[in-house]
């Protein structure tokens, strides 16, 4: 397919967050962009105040009538049911109907694509090189699925010949991309809904790795069992990072690289995990070729991702962290993070469950992670595409958790419920709709504060 030859590009499901970079991406092209979403979010706002045609009802009178079958090309989510009337529309009519995965392959074919891997770390890791890249001046287009506080999209740079994409294990759709050089990041069991069991997960991530040819342009953590460039923190590795300290709430570390050793590299976002995810994305952009001062540079204005490990209030007597972690392996990881910061405070978590089947396949890792908090606070589960599964609830998940500060809530009774805590450190963790949440909760506690 050319895409030059495309005038309208239309989304069934526009405000996910990986669909809204594309959107953003074809909007800057300067082709029309319309779509539909099934609710109304803050992103789907940006959108439109950029100029998309959006509706929330699936009705196909509210297709544009000049998007016609010969200048459109219409981009699906895999969350969206094939019962869908306007994807049974353009279906009947033969548009040209790609996924996501499938139009990003189209894009990375033709470009020099950095892939970013991974069960976990995959959008901070893709957002740090892409915002080190696009500092050191290369035509860098990045496609991310966070938003970054440093531009406030989910996008970042309008470059022709570079791209930075994250590469998505989901329904296996990393296997359409064409990278030149690529990282995996973890190979954790997690989407076994669509792989079964941890040994076909595996396998698959291996054969992503396979599409690198050349195993000096893959990085790889130095316990995972890949071939590839070698990272690690306070090891001996390809890329390792030690002399590690925390000075004002920032880390600062040293890099040994296979050329050189870097000094002095300061870095704001906090957790090991996030050390690791600079440290990968620091590795991919000096062996591209990227000065090592313009690297640190970046790595010292880089302010994170809405949703990871984002701080909303940070005061003296109260501090409240929002993060987007939905694998036990990633709760772990806020709570490390938190525990090295605040080590002595008393630490509330409110987390959703994000799908039946994450929460029946990871049910005890989840009440383990849990139960390191001071208090807990489970929301329903969030099902986003899946319907209920028998026995699969938040009170079974409950039950599991050893910690006897903990409950059960309804969404519009969590507010009232986290203002009677005496927590002084307060976390909402989860990929649904728990950040709809964030914004009034933070609003609540400011009153009760300040």
């Amino acid at each position: 397919m050319n895409l030059n030859q495309i005038n309208n590009v239309y989304f069934i499901g526009i405000g996910g967050i990986g669909m809204s970079a594309l959107a953003r991406y074809f909007n800057c092209l300067g082709k029309k962009v319309a779509g539909y979403d099934k609710t109304e979010t803050e992103l789907t706002k940006e959108l439109q105040l950029l100029g998309m045609q959006i509706h929330f009802e699936d009705n196909i009178s509210l297709i544009p009538s000049d998007f016609y079958v010969e200048n459109t090309l219409v981009i699906i989510t895999p969350a969206i049911p094939i019962t869908h009337s306007e994807w049974i529309y353009f279906i009947e009519r033969d548009y040209s109907i790609k996924k996501r995965a499938e139009v990003l392959g189209i894009i990375t074919k033709d470009t020099y694509c950095f892939a970013v891997a991974g069960t976990h770390g995959k959008t901070t890791t893709s957002s740090i090189l892409g915002h080190i890249l696009y500092e050191s001046g290369v035509d860098v287009t990045a496609f991310l699925g966070g938003i970054v506080e440093n531009y406030n999209s989910n996008l970042i740079g309008n470059g022709k010949t570079v791209t930075v994409v994250e590469a998505d294990e989901f329904d296996r759709s990393f296997l359409q991309l064409y990278p030149d050089m690529a990282c995996i990041t973890s190979m954790d069991a997690d989407h076994l809904d669509i792989y079964g069991d941890k040994a076909s997960i595996e396998a698959t991530f291996v054969e992503f790795a396979d599409k690198v040819e050349n195993k000096n342009l893959l990085f790889i953590p130095k316990n995972l069992p890949l071939e590839g460039i070698k990272i690690a923190i306070n090891v001996e590795a390809d890329f390792t990072a030690f002399n590690i300290r925390v000075e004002n709430s920032a880390y600062v570390f040293d890099v040994k690289t296979p050329l050189e050793t870097i000094k002095n590299i300061q870095f704001n976002l906090p957790g090991r995990h996030n050390l690791m995810n600079a440290l990968m994305a620091l590795a991919m952009a000096i062996t591209y070729g990227s000065p090592s001062n313009s690297i640190v540079r970046a790595l010292g204005t880089f302010k994170g991702i809405k949703r990871r490990f984002s701080y909303q209030i940070k005061q003296e007597k109260l501090v409240f962290i929002d993060d987007y972690a939905h694998h036990p392996t990633e709760i772990n990881a806020v709570h490390q993070a938190v525990r090295e910061l605040y080590p002595q405070q008393n630490v509330l978590a409110v987390f959703q469950p994000h799908l039946f089947s994450r929460t029946k396949d990871f049910a005890d890792d989840f009440a383990k992670s849990l139960s390191h908090f001071d208090e807990v606070i489970l929301l329903d589960i969030y099902p986003a595409r899946e319907l209920p599964m028998e026995g699969i609830t938040s009170a079974w998940l409950l039950s599991k958790i050893e910690n006897s500060n903990k409950k059960l809530v309804l969404k519009n009774e969590l507010i009232d419920e986290v203002l009677k805590s005496t927590a002084t450190v307060i976390v909402t963790i989860g990929a649904g709709d728990i950040g709809e949440l964030v914004k009034p909760l933070k609003e609540r506690l400011n009153e009760k504060v300040f």
